[in-house]
């Protein structure tokens, strides 16, 4: 992101709890929380389709005009309805343009993986994130992982990936596998567990008991 950052404007709310916030979104606005650098924490109100607006475009760190003061905040996390579709409520935390904060930065996936072209190849891609830290000013919308050279057996890991800022920290384990090829063959079924009757039965176990001794003793049971 840009040293340029957007103005949320939020009012004070003096009430919580689900039903006054439930109220709230019915009025077309976002319930949320400002907190950190040792102040009290802050419920606040925002336009909804305002916040929606800058969220929907991966921006997180934002000038808050509340009050009559202005104050820099960092998007921590966002509150989404029981089915996972609608954001209500949103947390914020107080920060200064030139400190360090730990975040998490999403992957982009490009390229055609040339291992791929073979047969029973699938694409595993364990991670869809990195975790890092970094100044707040060069948050990262995304980091871009290239996948075009990734072959059959061959596997990209977090250390791997290039971070946009060199004063950037990876987080993650570096081990930690990002994406990999690997080839899903059939399996065949050996041995004994493989073989069945003619008639497409299953053989008989010596020592089991039959269907219709575990009926007697169902029914012995009912009793």
């Amino acid at each position: 992101m840009s040293d340029d950052t957007r103005t949320l404007s939020a009012e004070l709310r003096d009430r919580t709890g689900s039903r006054y916030a439930k109220r709230i979104r019915s009025e077309g606005k976002l319930p949320a929380i400002v907190y950190g650098h040792g102040e009290t924490p802050q419920p606040v109100t925002l336009d909804h389709k305002e916040a929606m607006t800058h969220f929907s475009k991966g921006e997180k760190v934002f000038s808050l005009e509340l009050g009559g003061k202005t104050e820099h905040v960092l998007l921590k996390d966002l509150g989404y309805d029981h089915l996972g579709n609608n954001i209500i409520h949103a947390d914020f935390a107080r920060v200064n343009l030139d400190e360090r904060v730990d975040t998490r930065a999403h992957l982009h996936f490009v390229g055609n993986a040339v291992g791929l072209k073979k047969a029973g190849a699938v694409l595993m891609k364990p991670l869809s994130e990195l975790e890092l830290n970094c100044v707040v000013t060069n948050l990262p919308d995304a980091i871009e992982v290239d996948l075009s050279d990734l072959d059959v057996g061959d596997a990209i890991h977090a250390g791997e990936i290039k971070l946009p800022k060199s004063t950037m920290k990876l987080l993650t384990d570096p081990d930690a596998v990002v994406a990999q090829i690997v080839v899903q063959a059939e399996e065949e079924e050996t041995g004994e567990g493989a073989e069945v009757a003619a008639d497409g039965s299953e053989p008989e176990v010596i020592g089991g008991k039959k269907d219709d001794d575990a009926e007697g003793d169902a029914e012995k049971k009912g009793d």
